[in-house]
């Protein structure tokens, strides 16, 4: 449930609470009461039009007493909705500020006074020169316009120590107030015991006043016994402290307790005999009260000293005590308004309004904030708009904090629009933002990274005069750098520090932003300063962050040195500091720092947690150290630390991967019996166990069981299977897993290759061909490796085109092709029936890596298969080298433009071959032959195989089969015999029958380890 923030405490940090939660953590609540509400309100606005003068002239004169009696009070009765502040009529109610209050004009001496004590230097000196002969009312004046402690109780000094000074209730609540305020609980002390002996009796302003500044102060315990001890010199507590008490027991949480107070105060009983004081929590420490010290004192000196004064009669009759009260007071109403809201009491809240109403309490803005706060926290923005429209027709003009609470329950419920809206109304109806307002906005805008807008608000508080809180300037920042803006992050941060210091705490979250992007320089000048040594006294989280920055950079030597530094410069380490540097260097494979950290945290009695330890042995397994990795599992298990599904499953994989099944058994076992649920990390382990020592039985075993898991087994654990099942060659069974992997969406491109190398590797190789096409149609071609599969299968089935097109389509997507991917095209020119000798050329080529060799291939690949526009768009780079080409550039151009028909070019080509003087090789002659067969220039051809018949060629296969192919496009089968006993004649006397075998090992060979290597993949 979204907490409810009175509008008073809408700051940084509750908004900021507040922006996180999600619409969906907002109850939806039946709210009929609203509606009763809204009825009342239409009634009591027709009756009150009729007499409304005289209503107020009747309102007005109480209140206006109640006025007078609240400031000689002198005290602020609550933290949120400042309910101290009461209406003077009943539909126009102000407020006055603090800032107000000081500009108060004052009659006769006082203002030249006043501004004499602001101005001198010298306290004492204008004291004694301007505040002798004052009177009791002129002396409060002075004390209360005192801007701290310090000079309160220096001016009180003052006006004891002359000599006509009478003590009196009201300056002593006004030096109490502002000890309380100040926390200097030993002097609020003194100062009681000196008020008890000048006999001034506390009155019921005096209790409401340290119950206001001890609440505040979160020592609730303490703020009821005063009330104790009210009740034991009998006093019985008048409104205004009894709201003081509710608010107190409210911001503690003790909502129960305070709306059980109130009503017992509505029937004249006050009494904490049923009050288990000590289940009360300090809500700042988050802790119970603390033993008596010099802060808890109430119960001992403090009580029986105020306990000697007499008590009067008048004070707290039991008539009066036995009688059945009803709030009068605003403030009031506004307090058991708010208290049910947080209590999400929303019938009660809507109650205390209505019965406001019918009371005839002046409501004021205070009033409708907390209502419309209370409605909207709870998921009720339309009964808050509504509250809203009522608050404008009653005459009551909605103020700053009015807007910020619509901004932040829209912003609460993901609603930023609107939230902005409300944002830019402020100024609309002649308001301005306040701290809170533009804070708020700010969140909201660097969440969105509106860096413009962010710098019209930043411009328009500069404005204003307006500063930056602390709390923002760390969003900022992290918007700022998030978006690349280093420049405006570093003037941002520099313009900040020339007014204030930065707390420990925000200079660690400026530290983290630049961290998360890998800016350490920048993360180090934050911390660092301007000094090239660390500051002394840095908060430990400081340094937790740097370490975290240089972890992510990498630089752990830098880490591990500012560590070693962090005693010398009076900062120890925490536990999260020895956890970051251990998990640190444990993913950096520093195995023997992190351990060596280890030892270091557990001699000084941290206890590190589970995470750290299994940190460490993964680092261990993935090293292949599975022995140190026990034993850090047995240090865990000395230290207390309960090991997790994590530890256990980096040990069974750690045993897994060096095929050790009976020690992978052993801490599975050990898993079970010590409760640990396995989950799909440990038993994915436990496969890959079974997996290594060929065990299908215990694959399937465990691959069943991870069946009845809720989501199944995961890829790895499939993939797994699936290849065992590959190298046993049982197609069925891995088509019913693949299918299953297909039949959830957790079919991979790793499942598609395993599936494509199982089929071909039992010559399925038209269900290898399917695989292929689907894992296209799954849109699964996403790297190099996933097409070098698909193109592989595709040449093994001797479908070359397809196996192009997707080289073309693999290039044209910026998919850089690897070493496989030439294999897999290399394979592809053999299986075309391009000459050997021509490939293996391209093959040298390519892996002595000279220019336009990767160009070469993708020419003769693109002819092979007959896409030539694509093959000659290649070769008219090669007329605007740069660098001079060799023989097999000219080579395949010759051959591209044979294959396109195009015969002049490839002619042309090889007269600019001999015109830059390289020598025809035997690929040229193959080539040569080739066009000049296709032209019908059967001259060419007897001139190039006169050449080898009298041996200046050496007889070749390939070359003698050219010249064969080419008598037979010129339709000379007397020649084409010749040529073919002759080439039997010259090859049997060679014998290149070996070369041939060979080739084709090499071409097995290939494909058996390209499939090896997609196997294990994963």
């Amino acid at each position: 449930m979204l907490r409810s923030y009175s509008s008073g405490e809408l700051g940084h940090e509750s908004f900021q609470r507040q922006v996180l939660v999600s619409p969906s953590k907002l109850p939806r609540l039946h709210f009929p009461c609203i509606a009763r509400v809204f009825s009342r309100l239409n009634y009591y606005d027709r009756k009150y039009s009729k007499d409304q003068y005289s209503f107020e002239q009747g309102s007005s004169t109480s209140l206006n007493s109640y006025n007078r009696k609240q400031n000689s009070r002198g005290f602020r009765v609550s933290v949120g909705f400042k309910l101290q502040c009461h209406s003077t009529t009943l539909f126009l109610p102000t407020k006055c500020s603090i800032s107000d209050a000081r500009k108060k004009k004052y009659g006769g001496a006082l203002p030249s006074i006043l501004r004499s004590l602001e101005s001198d230097k010298d306290l004492e000196k204008t004291l004694s020169s301007a505040c002798e002969n004052l009177s009791p009312k002129e002396q409060t004046v002075i004390l209360k316009e005192q801007r701290n402690c310090d000079r309160v109780v220096r001016v009180f000094e003052f006006f004891k120590s002359l000599e006509e000074y009478v003590p009196n209730v009201i300056h002593y609540n006004i030096v109490l107030r502002a000890l309380g305020r100040a926390q200097r609980w030993d002097e609020l002390r003194l100062c009681w015991i000196e008020m008890a002996k000048y006999g001034v009796l506390p009155t019921n302003n005096t209790y409401g006043m340290l119950v206001d500044v001890y609440g505040k102060a979160g020592l609730v315990k303490e703020a009821l016994l005063w009330i104790k001890h009210m009740r034991l010199r009998g006093l019985y507590p008048d409104e205004v402290t009894m709201s003081t008490v509710v608010r107190v027991l409210k911001d503690a949480g003790e909502f129960d307790r305070a709306d059980r107070f109130y009503k017992d105060w509505c029937i004249g009983r006050v009494d904490f005999n049923d009050l288990e004081l000590d289940s009360i929590v300090d809500f700042e420490n988050e802790s119970g009260s603390a033993p008596i010290s010099f802060k808890n004192f109430l119960s001992t000196e403090l009580f029986r000293t105020g306990g000697r004064s007499p008590v009067l009669e008048t004070s707290g009759s039991p008539d009066k005590e036995s009688q059945t009260r009803k709030p009068r007071l605003t403030g009031t109403y506004n307090t058991l308004i708010d208290l049910y809201g947080k209590a999400g009491r929303l019938r009660d809240a809507a109650e205390v309004f209505s019965e406001m109403l019918k009371s005839g309490v002046a409501m004021d803005t205070i009033t409708f904030n907390t209502m419309i706060f209370t409605c909207g926290s709870h998921g009720h923005l339309s009964e808050a708009e509504s509250l809203l429209n009522k608050m404008e027709e009653r005459g009551i003009p909605p103020d700053t904090k009015t807007y910020n609470i619509f901004f932040t329950l829209y912003a609460g419920v993901g609603d930023i629009d609107t939230a902005l809206e409300y944002y830019r109304k402020i100024r609309k109806v002649g308001l301005s933002p306040d701290i809170v307002t533009n804070s708020a906005v700010l969140h909201i805008l660097c969440e969105r990274k509106l860096v413009q807008e962010v710098e019209t608000v930043i411009q328009e508080m500069d404005k204003c005069g307006m500063q930056i809180d602390e709390q923002s300037l760390p969003v900022l920042m992290k918007m700022y750098i998030d978006q690349g803006l280093l420049d405006q992050a570093k003037i941002l941060f520099d313009k900040f520090l020339l007014n204030c210091e930065l707390s420990s705490k925000t200079r660690a979250a400026i530290m983290d932003a630049y961290a998360e992007q890998g800016l350490c320089s920048e993360a180090e000048a934050v911390f660092y300063g301007n000094s090239n040594l660390p500051r002394k006294n840095k908060g430990v989280v400081e340094y937790n962050v740097m370490v975290k920055a240089y972890g992510k950079a990498k630089l752990y030597d830098k880490a591990f040195s500012l560590f070693r530094s962090m005693r010398q410069n009076g900062t120890w380490p925490d536990a999260c500091t020895f956890n970051s540097l251990i998990q640190m260097f444990s993913g950096g494979e520093l195995v023997d720092q992190a351990r060596d950290l280890l030892g270091e945290m557990l001699a000084v009695g941290f206890k590190p947690p589970c995470l750290t330890f299994s940190s460490l042995i993964a680092s261990y397994v993935r090293l292949g150290q599975v022995s140190d990795a026990v034993d850090v599992y047995q240090d865990m298990i000395d230290a207390g630390v309960k090991p997790n599904e994590v530890v256990y499953g980096a040990l069974i994989n750690g045993f897994a991967e060096v095929g050790d099944i009976e020690k992978a058994q052993q801490y599975f076992h050990m898993m079970e019996e010590s409760g640990v649920s396995a989950n799909k990390i440990v038993l994915t382990s436990l496969i890959k166990a079974y997996a290594k020592v060929g065990c299908l039985e215990g694959v399937q075993k465990v691959y069943e069981k991870m069946n009845d898991l809720e989501d199944g087994p995961d890829i790895i654990a499939s993939s797994t299977i699936l290849n065992l099942y590959g190298e046993l060659g049982m197609a069925s069974e891995a088509r019913c897993v693949f299918d299953s992997l297909k039949g959830k969406g957790r079919v991979d491109g790793v499942s598609f290759a395993i599936m494509m190398n199982l089929y071909k590797s039992v010559s399925m190789l038209d269900e290898a061909i399917d695989v292929a096409e689907e894992m296209k149609q799954s849109g699964f071609l996403r790297d190099s490796r996933s097409y070098n599969q698909v193109m592989a299968c595709y040449v093994s089935n001797g479908q070359l085109r397809e196996c192009v097109e997707l080289w073309n389509e693999m290039v044209s997507q910026n998919i850089l092709p690897d070493t496989w991917t030439f294999k897999v095209l290399f394979k592809a020119l053999k299986r075309g029936g391009m000459p050997i000798e021509a490939v293996k050329q391209l093959q040298s080529s390519y892996l002595e890596e000279k220019p336009y060799a990767r160009e070469a291939v993708s020419i003769a690949i693109f002819s092979l298969v007959g896409l030539h526009d694509l093959a000659l768009q290649s070769c008219e780079a090669f007329a605007n080298a740069e660098i001079a080409l060799e023989s097999f550039v000219y080579n395949v151009a010759i051959y591209a433009y044979e294959s396109s028909g195009l015969i002049d070019k490839a002619l042309n080509m090889f007269m600019k071959m001999q015109d830059v003087g390289l020598e025809p090789d035997l690929v040229t002659y193959i080539n040569l032959v080739a066009c000049y067969g296709k032209a019908g220039m059967v001259e060419g051809v007897k001139k190039i195989y006169g050449l080898l018949e009298y041996g200046e060629i050496e007889p070749n296969e390939s070359l003698f089969k050219a010249v064969i192919d080419a008598y037979q496009k010129a339709n000379r089968k007397d020649l084409v015999e010749l040529v073919k006993q002759e080439m039997k004649y010259a090859l049997e006397k060679h014998d290149y029958s070996e070369s041939d075998v060979e080739s084709e090992e090499e071409e097995e060979d290939y494909s058996e380890e390209e499939e090896e290597d997609y196997s294990v993949s994963w």
